[in-house]
Parts: C-alpha cells; sequence; structure tokens
C-alpha cells in the first residue's frame, strides 16, 4: 500500500476514520458507559509500612532516580537529528533495537507512580526533565522527515513496512509505553506538557491508521501492539474526546475478541503477553462505549487464564506462548511464566474487579500472583531491584544475577544491559504495590471500604474522615489487624477472606474490638461489619493455615505445596536436577525457627522448602512427583482390534473409551484381524491419560512393518513433541527405538535396539519402565536396554495425544503397516513374563 501523503494524514478527519476502519457496526459515536462500582484511593492516601513489599518499591525507587535519563532519550534525540553525546544502552535500548525507547516509557510511569505514592518532587522533576526533551524531539519531528505529532527512537519509516504487511519489532507496542507513561505523568503528577505531547502523539496515531481500511488494520494487529486500545479508551476517558476512542476502537483485534465473546477459548499458540494487553483495553472501552461484549470478552479471558492455563505460582506461559487448557506439567521448563504477562494479569483483574466486587476470586488471583511470583522476581540484593524476566518452574530452575540480556532465562536485569519489556514492567510492579490493598465505594452515601489485601499500611479515607492503619506479618503470620487511628464515621467494612481458606480445615475468625463477629467469614468472599467506627476500634482478621498439596491439572501425581497464600520451593543450592524430584508427603514436617518453612523426604534426601519469593540466589523446585499408592496388578487397558468394522474399537478392560480410527481400515488379508495403517495419514487416535498415575508399566503391541522410514512411530503417548513415550520402528541410524522425555529436559531418554524391526512380519514388541530401566523386548527377546534413565512414566500425566502409527512431531511420517493388540499394563513385567507375552 503506497504511504498517504502528509497532507492526506493530517486532513483526514476521525468521522472518516470510523468509518473505514471499524467494522460497520462500530462505526458510530459511542454512549458513556458505567463508571466502576468500586474506586482506587488516590496514591496519597495509601501509604506503605515496613514489609518486604516497601523495601521493593526502595530498591526500585533507588534505580529510578539513579538511571541516566540522557542515555535513554540519546535515541529519540538521533532519530530527529538533535545532538547527543550520552553513551548508548545496550540490550532492547541499544541503537540497532527495533524496540528502543520502551523503556522511557516504564520510567515514566514508575516515576509517576512513586511521586504519587512519597510525594518526594525529586521523582516529578526528573519526569519533567524528560518530557520536556520528548517534547523538543516531537517538535522536531517534521523537520527531520516525519509527520507532526511523531515521537519515538526509530524512525516513521517502520510502520510503512508494518503497512504493507511486514513484521518488524512491535513498534506500536513502544509507542504504547510512551503514551502510558505521558498519560501516568499527567494523572498522577499533573504533568500538563505531558498530556499535550501525549495528544499530540494521539493526533498522529490518528491520522495514521484512518486511511487503512478494516482489513488492512487488522492484518497490522498482528504484530503486537501492546495497549493502545487501552491508553486510547483511558485518554478519551480522560478528555471526553470521542476522536480517542474512535482511534482505540481501530485496535480491537477481532481474531482475538470473537472467540472470547463466543466463549471459546482459542488461545493455544498464542503469544501470551500480546494477547494480555490487547484483553486489558477491554475494560476501559466498556467504560467508555457500555459495550457489554467488551467485559464479556475481558471476564472470560481473565477466567480461562486463571483457570486452564496458569501455573502453581498464579503465572502463565511457556516459551512467552499459551499452551491448550490444562497443560501444566507438560509445560514446565527454565523459561515459564514471563513476568510481564502476570504484571498485565493483575492489572485485568484489578480492573474487573472494581466493576465486579462479587468476584472475591480477582482479588484471591492477585494476592497469590503478587506473592509468589511478582514480589519474587526482584533480587533482594540488588540495590537497584533488579527482576528476572521468566519465573522457571521446572526443576533446579534459578534466580540469579546476570551480565547481559542474554544470559541464563532465570537471572536479573542490570543498570544498562538488558532494559527487556520485564525490566521496564518491574519498574512500574515495584512502585505500586500500595494501589489495590483498599477500595472503596464511590460517594458518601452507603459508604463501604474494601480490605483487598494484607499489607502493612496506613489509608486516609478523606471523604468519611477516618483513618485506618493496618499492621500484621501475613503472610508469615496467620493473622492481620486494623485499627481506626483518626476519625469517626458509620461505614461498611468489608474485608477478603481469601478462597485458599477452604483447604485449610478450619474457619477463619473476625473480631471487633475483641469480641467474635456471630458471623462465620466464608472462603472467597468479603466478610462485612457494618457499624459506627470510632477511633481506637479493632478489627482482627485470624486466617488458619495448613499445607495443601495440590495436583496439577494434567497430572494428579505432580503436585505443588501451599502454605496459605504462599508456594512453598524446596532449596537445592548449587545442585542441578535432570527431572522432578519424588517426595513423601507423610515425612512433612515443619522446621525449627520458622513459621513458613517445613522439611519433607524428596529422593530420599530431607529438602528444606521455604515461601517462593524468599528463595534466591540458588536451584529451587516447585512441581514434585508423588508416588502413588500400590494396586492390584492389572491391565490398565487393552485394546484387540478384533472388531473388523467401524471406525471405533473397543478396550477390554472397559476402563477406557473406545480408540478411533482415523483414516486408518480393518484388514484380514493375512488371516488376522487387525488395523491396517496407509503411511499417508492413518492412524489409531487412543483415548486421553493412558498412562496416568503409573511409575511403572509394560506396552505391549503386535506390529507388522511394511516400509520403513525413520521416525514413523508404533505408538506415541503424550501431549507434544516435548512431552512424550514412543516406540519408532527406525531411526535415521537404522535401529528400533523407544524414548521418554518431559518437556524441561535437556534431551529424551531412549532404548535403542541393535535393528530396526522386521518388515513384511508379524512382531510382538514390548516395553517396561520401572526404577530408571527401561527395556525394549523384540518377540519376547530383550533387544535394549537403558538402565540410567532419570524420568519416570509417572510424569507423563493424563496425556492427551495418544497414537497409534502417528507421531506427535508433525514432520514425521506415519507408520505404513498394520497393529493389533495393544496394551498398557500397570507393572514392569519379567523377561519370562514378556517372553510368555509374544507367544501368546
Amino acid at each position: 500500500m503506497p504511504r498517504p501523503s502528509r497532507r492526506q494524514i493530517l486532513l483526514a478527519t476521525s468521522v472518516v476514520a470510523a468509518a473505514v476502519a471499524l467494522p460497520p457496526q462500530s462505526a458510530g459515536a459511542a454512549t458513556a458507559g458505567p463508571r466502576p462500582v468500586l474506586t482506587a484511593f488516590p496514591p496519597a492516601d495509601v501509604r506503605l509500612l515496613e514489609s518486604p513489599f516497601l523495601a521493593n518499591m526502595r530498591r526500585t525507587c533507588a534505580y529510578l532516580l539513579f538511571i541516566d535519563a540522557d542515555r535513554l532519550l540519546h535515541t529519540f534525540r538521533l532519530n530527529v537529528g538533535l545532538p547527543s553525546s550520552a553513551e548508548p544502552c545496550g540490550g532492547w535500548e541499544a541503537p540497532g533495537i527495533q524496540l528502543r525507547g520502551h523503556t522511557t516509557g516504564h520510567l515514566l510511569s514508575a516515576l509517576a507512580q512513586a511521586h504519587a505514592h512519597t510525594g518526594d518532587d525529586a521523582y516529578a522533576a526528573k519526569a519533567r526533565s524528560i518530557v520536556s526533551v520528548l517534547a523538543q524531539c516531537q517538535q522536531s519531528a517534521p523537520a527531520a522527515g516525519h509527520h507532526r505529532g511523531y515521537l519515538s527512537a526509530f524512525p516513521e519509516s517502520v510502520f510503512d513496512q508494518l503497512e504493507a504487511g511486514g513484521k518488524p519489532w512491535a513498534p506500536y507496542y513502544t509507542l504504547h509505553k510512551i503514551m502510558a507513561g505521558l498519560l501516568d505523568q499527567y494523572e498522577l503528577s499533573g504533568n500538563e506538557q505531558a498530556l499535550a505531547v501525549l495528544l499530540d502523539m494521539a493526533a498522529w496515531v490518528d491520522a495514521r491508521t484512518s486511511p487503512l481500511s478494516y482489513e488492512r488494520m487488522q492484518t497490522v494487529l498482528n504484530v503486537e501492539f501492546g495497549g493502545m486500545n487501552d491508553v486510547l479508551a483511558r485518554l478519551h476517558l480522560v478528555t471526553g474526546d470521542a476522536t480517542h476512542l474512535l482511534t482505540a476502537r481501530r485496535f480491537d483485534h477481532e481474531s482475538l475478541y470473537a472467540p472470547l465473546a463466543a466463549g471459546r477459548d482459542e488461545l493455544a499458540g498464542h503469544h501470551a503477553n500480546t494477547e494480555i494487553a490487547k484483553i486489558v483495553g477491554a475494560v476501559p472501552s466498556y467504560e467508555a462505549t457500555g459495550e457489554r461484549r467488551y467485559l464479556d470478552i475481558a471476564d472470560h479471558f481473565w477466567t480461562t487464564v486463571v483457570r486452564d492455563h496458569s501455573y502453581a505460582i498464579g503465572g502463565n506461559s511457556n516459551q512467552e506462548l499459551f499452551g491448550p487448557p490444562g497443560e501444566i506439567v507438560s509445560r514446565l521448563s527454565e523459561v515459564t511464566c514471563e513476568n510481564c504477562n502476570s504484571y498485565n494479569m493483575l492489572k485485568l483483574g484489578r480492573q474487573l474487579f472494581l466493576h465486579q466486587p462479587s468476584r472475591a476470586d480477582r482479588m484471591d488471583h492477585y494476592e497469590w500472583t503478587l506473592y509468589n511470583q511478582m514480589l519474587g522476581e526482584q533480587d533482594p540484593d540488588s540495590e537497584h531491584g533488579f527482576v528476572t524476566y521468566y519465573t522457571g518452574l521446572w526443576a533446579a530452575s534459578e534466580r540469579q544475577p546476570k551480565g547481559g540480556l542474554g544470559a541464563a532465562p532465570g537471572s536479573y536485569s542490570g543498570d544498562y544491559d538488558n532494559f527487556s519489556c520485564d525490566h521496564g514492567s518491574g519498574l512500574e510492579t515495584h512502585t505500586k504495590f500500595a494501589d489495590s490493598i483498599y477500595f472503596r465505594t464511590r460517594g458518601t452515601r452507603g459508604p463501604a471500604l474494601y480490605v483487598n489485601l494484607f499489607i502493612p499500611s496506613e489509608v486516609h479515607w478523606r471523604e468519611v474522615g477516618v483513618t485506618i492503619r493496618q499492621e500484621t506479618e501475613y503472610p508469615t503470620a496467620d493473622r492481620t489487624r486494623l485499627t481506626v487511628t483518626g476519625g469517626e464515621a458509620r461505614f461498611t467494612l468489608r474485608i477478603r477472606v481469601p478462597g485458599w481458606m477452604a483447604g485449610s480445615g478450619r474457619p477463619a475468625v473476625l473480631k471487633v474490638n475483641g469480641r467474635h463477629v456471630p458471623v462465620r467469614p466464608e472462603p472467597g468472599t468479603y466478610a462485612t461489619v457494618d457499624r459506627r467506627w470510632c477511633s481506637g476500634d479493632t478489627v482482627e482478621l485470624v486466617l488458619p493455615r495448613e499445607p495443601l498439596w495440590q495436583a496439577a491439572p494434567d497430572n494428579p501425581q505432580v503436585k505443588s505445596l501451599s502454605y496459605g497464600p504462599l508456594v512453598l520451593a524446596g532449596e537445592y543450592g548449587d545442585t542441578a536436577l535432570a527431572t522432578l524430584p519424588s517426595v513423601r508427603p507423610d515425612t512433612l514436617r515443619p522446621a525449627p525457627g520458622s513459621a513458613t518453612a517445613f522439611t519433607a523426604l524428596a529422593d530420599d534426601r530431607r529438602v528444606q522448602l521455604r515461601p517462593f519469593h524468599e528463595v534466591q540466589h540458588q536451584r529451587y523446585n516447585v512441581y514434585w512427583a508423588v508416588r502413588p499408592r500400590p494396586a492390584r496388578e492389572r491391565d490398565i487397558v487393552r485394546y484387540p482390534f478384533d472388531e473388523g468394522n467401524g471406525t471405533s474399537a473397543a478396550d477390554r478392560t472397559g476402563a477406557f473409551a473406545d480408540a478411533t480410527l482415523v483414516g486408518a481400515t480393518w484388514d484380514d488379508s493375512d488371516g488376522v484381524r487387525s488395523v491396517s495403517l496407509d503411511g499417508h495419514g492413518g492412524h489409531v487416535a487412543l483415548p486421553v491419560g493412558l498412562p496416568s498415575g503409573l511409575d511403572e508399566l509394560t506396552l505391549g503391541v503386535r506390529v507388522r512393518v511394511d516400509t520403513l522410514a525413520a521416525s514413523a512411530r508404533v505408538f506415541d503417548l503424550g501431549f507434544h513433541k516435548e512431552t512424550y513415550l514412543f516406540l519408532a520402528a527406525t531411526t535415521g541410524a537404522g535401529r528400533a527405538r523407544a524414548a521418554l522425555k518431559i518437556a524441561g529436559m535437556q534431551a529424551e531418554e531412549f532404548i535403542d535396539a541393535g535393528a530396526p524391526l522386521p518388515v513384511g512380519r508379524w512382531t510382538h514388541v514390548a516395553l517396561t519402565l520401572a526404577g530408571g530401566t527401561g527395556v525394549l523386548y523384540v518377540d519376547g527377546v530383550e533387544a535394549g536396554r537403558n538402565s540410567a534413565m532419570v524420568a519416570s512414566p509417572l510424569l507423563l500425566g493424563a496425556s492427551t495425544r495418544n497414537y497409534l502409527g502417528r507421531s506427535q512431531n508433525a514432520t514425521h511420517p506415519y507408520l505404513h503397516g498394520a497393529v493389533r493388540d495393544f496394551r498398557l499394563h500397570n507393572r514392569a513385567l519379567s523377561a519370562s513374563e514378556v517372553a510368555r507375552l509374544a507367544v501368546g
């Protein structure tokens, strides 16, 4: 598409823009939507007291004042031809990196939050200086060949590439960070120049996007754009200018919104933080338009991600991507839980709760993720609050110091050599801990105070004239205490009773002035006390805790351990682990000298378990294998494949659903009834969960290989090409191979035979796994052995993709041959038992 002329861009009107770039049903002017039921307190009215949260904030604030703004502004100046002698930054802010400029936006937001919460003008003064330079750069943009209003650290020509169908590195993402920082400066610090710069940027975005057709704009949105819809909708709510709302709605990405609006989860394979940021923008769009669809999209997305895509610590994504619903253990690695994701999920949950205060689960998730991921992302030993990019959850992941951006996954950022997206969102996370501790209803009629988080703090409620102080050592201790320290007023106190209490076995206790409140507080709700409150009144909430083992959704034999809101992690020092350790829950004991530490036997050694956020500078473990109770020896499943017609085959044990023939046919041409596989897509789909709960097993099948093809599978049980148990008729080296791999392991563990499976005749193949040993049998004779296996079949879990004749890997060939008599036994059979099975 040819680039529009400057005249076309500057003269484009917002009315025309709406008609061109929005779908027909969204083209009209929007009506004002509902305001949130609850509202946050002004930042100046909530003060953090001594706690780990305040300690984290101090470290980040020290960095805000330390960082040389001229180094960040260097590329902005050069982009418009202004001189700069500053030393360039490294990492994602290096002059050759297309995302350069985004950290300046994060910095402006963090400075605004720090100023608003502390009242220290040093943060506002630094921000004023930065905004002044940005204004100068924006004013110089036309002389440098950019359109009026353009502001960035990279050339405007990047947007030509984007509009032509290219995939430059997220130019609108960077603009969003800058625009959001300017808006935060205006809203939190009263910086009028920031608003003026922002308005010119918004006009540029409007002019840039208005000539694009709806279809072309949707293509543009396939490249990550941060929360452009969010900042523009918020700008509309601040200014009342409908143009900003119309521009915001051009960033409604229908390929994401439409499935969510229909209640479908199609997130698998999507870049998580790209999608989360888009949904954050749906809430202010609802507030601006009143269109319920926006709220429903945000609600369904939040619920889906928290319920079906989140790990034990509250975070989500593996390698930055969403997986299929419920896949957790099968997607463990050192690069799980990107911290930006949780930053945005907490923002989304907070926004939704303000509209839906009956949904206490929003703040339950907020608290859980805050303690178990966000608090621990920061290095407590760093003066400048360095943070990690990922929070890895595979065995023996670690958080550690680092030199630069390309170092280990769990390593911390630095002063000038990192500047990743998580470095930027970390600046914001650790300067806004006070913003969600308390909310209040709007106005003074029937006022209510919501106590959401149990963090030492003080809130001054100006509208009703009271000050309340919260003193607590929670979650180290099991209680919090609120004291009215000034004023007198009638209002309703609503204090959250965490959902995790449902697993504690004991009820919460609520006391007012030392006397029990005669209402049993229910977990996952807000306990309510309505009365006239006077100075000196106290409220105490006691939350009894018990250690709780929680099974992963895709593997009931892999569990995490929590104590109250705290996920506990095993401390492993410098010890590397090849796979998830096996723990004995019955050996769990409180550790002496700590209210929140325990010990347990794992792999026959006693391991110390502490709150995850406290475990720094060493290897740790969060997910544990738990061996099942001994069970009666039996076939778990047996498919003879003797039906001879139809597309299904029955499990003769009656325990599992039918297997399904997919492009495969029945065959008895050689006098044996079987399933014929054509090597071109024909296979058998077995039901979900076949190997679940087995720490030893025997897999047996009769197979006739008609054509040898490297990597063609006889069977493959698993989730995807990183978690599987397979048998291949031959490899590229000309040997039959059985292999086991769990996502997170460095490589698969395999058992090779000395030759490929025979061609043109029926062969019985069996695989036994137990106690670190795998044995492959061909026609009842041992063909290969591996006695040094570290992974257990127990870690496979309730596998969802189980096949005969097909691989997890779509690039591998299908098997050409036939199969019959597939069975899975819950014990590793002996050599003599396998020999009898082969003959039978």
